[in-house]
Order: structure tokens, then C-alpha cells, then sequence
């Protein structure tokens, strides 16, 4: 039964995890990077789908982004919800490709970056803690109930606690990475 809540607490861990690295990679960094725009909201044939399923995203340069989508007719669509998303970059097409030209960040701008890379990582480091306390009352129910010793109980709390310490070690080692990639010039 303690393993049980273990690996639900463990599998919580590994999909905060996940998301924070899905997140920091839509923030902009001075390169381009597919990640801005993949996971991009567009309206198209009467619903809201990601880029990705829309078109092809490559990065040929470091500062550009090749957007080809599947159907031609999708390039005002797509380019609109470029224009209309917090990239602030203006798409510019040919007719068959939509061409992102990523420029240079502020230093003022690339400040703002790092304050928003870090207080994302605080959101899941809490998210995180909420899910150790639910953990740990998951324990002390089975406690209560008789379905698992103090001992065992104590244990329990000290893998949570240790799972705990090293996720939110992970967690600052990719703000860090991230909050470097941003700082770059």
C-alpha cells in the first residue's frame, strides 16, 4: 500500500517534471526554437489545434523559424495567430512558407524572461509540495486506518520527503539551464 502512493507521488513528480520543461520551452530565447511555436493555438477547420498538426516547423538558422503548412490555403490563418500570440514577432510568407525572423532580446527584455523562467519554476516547486502533503496524508490515512504500522508510516514520509528533495533539485537545474539559454546573448 506504501509503494502504491509511492509511485503515484513518484509518477506526480516525473509530470510536473515534463511540464515545466513543456512550458520554459514556449518561453523566448534569443534563437529560435521550434518550441515557441508548436504547441501555438490556430483556429482551423472549425476548432483550435496546435501548430505542429497544422504544419511543418524547422529551424534552418539560429535566428529563423520555417513554419510549411500541410494546406496552403492555412498561411493567413496560421499567420494570423503568430501575430495574435505573446511571441511578438512579425510572420513574414512567400505564399508556401511563413518565415519567423527571431531578433535579438533586450537586455531589459531578457530580464523579464528570467523573472518569468523563475517564478514558473516556484509554481511547480509549490505544485510540488501540495502533492507531498497530499502524499503524506495518503500515508496517515492507511495509518489510521490500521492498514500500515508508525514504522511504517515514518518510512514512508522519508522516500516522500527524499522524492520531494531531489525533484525540487531537478526543478532548479532546468530553470537554470533555462534561465542561462535566455541570458545568452
Amino acid at each position: 500500500m506504501i509503494n502504491d502512493v509511492l509511485r503515484e507521488y513518484e509518477a506526480s513528480m516525473r509530470k510536473a517534471t515534463e511540464a515545466l520543461k513543456h512550458h520554459l520551452a514556449t518561453i523566448r530565447t534569443g534563437r529560435a526554437s521550434s518550441g515557441m511555436v508548436e504547441h501555438l493555438q490556430v483556429e482551423a477547420y472549425g476548432t483550435h489545434m496546435p501548430l505542429n498538426q497544422l504544419a511543418n516547423i524547422s529551424v534552418p538558422e539560429s535566428r529563423l523559424i520555417v513554419i510549411q503548412p500541410f494546406d496552403n490555403g492555412m498561411i493567413k490563418i496560421i499567420e494570423k495567430a503568430i501575430q495574435n500570440s505573446d511571441l511578438s514577432i512579425n510572420p513574414s510568407n512567400d505564399g508556401r512558407v511563413i518565415r519567423l525572423a527571431v531578433p535579438q532580446l533586450t537586455e531589459e527584455r531578457r530580464r523579464e524572461m528570467v523573472k518569468m523562467v523563475r517564478h514558473r519554476v516556484e509554481e511547480v516547486k509549490i505544485s510540488v509540495r501540495n502533492q507531498r502533503r497530499d502524499a503524506i496524508d495518503d500515508l496517515k490515512q492507511l495509518e489510521e486506518e490500521k492498514l500500515i504500522s508508525e514504522d511504517d508510516l515514518h518510512r514512508g514520509q522519508e522516500r516522500i520527503q527524499q522524492l520531494t528533495e531531489r525533484t525540487s533539485k531537478d526543478l532548479d537545474q532546468i530553470g537554470s539551464e533555462k534561465e542561462a539559454e535566455v541570458l545568452a546573448v
